[in-house]
């Protein structure tokens, strides 16, 4: 009995500790998921409140009488459509063309008709979304600024592969002053949007810019890191949105116009 206590007494006291330890941890790992959902949901919050300040600025910049559809879900959030329709305003680009329909569509060409002159050429695989976004560009009272051809996408044989890309066939053969790439979708294969690259580059004029969303994609990122390697006469510039921006424009083109 002598030497069971003292045995029994150490065992009480390990049992204890070993308790406390795990009691420990799991009010270690408890403070640190409370951290990081009230971390999550500031930064949510700061998101939120980020995009609904781009919403009223594309209120503002264009003048809207009439409500947009939601700038959610696969739509371009409203932060990438503020630096679009801001650089349009600016440059007043001539010809705009599009890779996907949609709010882009409406608030490019809304921006046209404030410059006055300008147009939007949107290709869009869809039927229905191309009759979704003519619908909308009616509504507003833009069909004169932007045409949306709908173009079904076939296989083009680039670099001995094939890649399903719009019909380009239907876009007008004109040169293009600035280039908003949001489509086609990913879910066609992966790296859907390289081929804007090899099929309309050698169309854009001198101080052109190129606009791609959703850049923070990993599919995306690829791309552009092809385009820079078959394109090396091309600046390329990361600007912070909700999807993520990049910009490219020829290194000819002084840094004052790029701004």
């Amino acid at each position: 009995m002598k030497i069971i206590a003292p045995i029994v007494v150490t065992l009480v006291i390990l049992s204890i500790i070993l308790v406390s330890f795990w009691i420990y941890r799991k009010m270690r790992n408890a403070h640190l998921l409370l951290y990081k959902i009230h971390s999550d949901h500031e930064k949510d919050l700061a998101d939120l409140f980020h995009q609904i300040q781009a919403l009223q600025g594309l209120y503002l910049e264009l003048k809207f009488e009439k409500s947009l559809p939601s700038t959610r879900g696969w739509a371009a959030s409203p932060d990438f459509l503020l630096l679009v329709v801001q650089h349009a305003l600016d440059f007043k680009p001539q010809v705009v063309v599009e890779c996907g329909s949609g709010v882009s569509t409406l608030v490019l060409a809304r921006a046209l008709q404030i410059n006055g002159s300008g147009h939007v050429y949107s290709l869009e695989h869809q039927y229905e979304y191309a009759h979704k976004t003519k619908q909308l560009l009616e509504r507003h009272g833009l069909t004169k600024w932007a045409t949306v051809l709908h173009a079904s996408l076939r296989l083009h044989d680039l670099h001995g592969e094939e890649w399903p890309w719009y019909s380009e066939e239907v876009l007008p053969n004109l040169v293009i002053d600035m280039l908003v790439i949001d489509g086609p979708p990913g879910t066609i294969r992966v790296l859907a949007r390289y081929p804007a690259g090899p099929i309309l580059f050698d169309r854009l004029n001198s101080s052109a810019m190129i606009f791609l969303d959703d850049a923070n994609r990993e599919d995306e990122r690829k791309i552009l890191s092809m385009w820079t390697s078959e394109f090396p006469q091309l600046n390329l510039q990361f600007v912070e949105c909700e999807k993520g921006c990049a910009i490219m424009w020829k290194k000819d083109r002084t840094s004052k116009e790029t701004v």
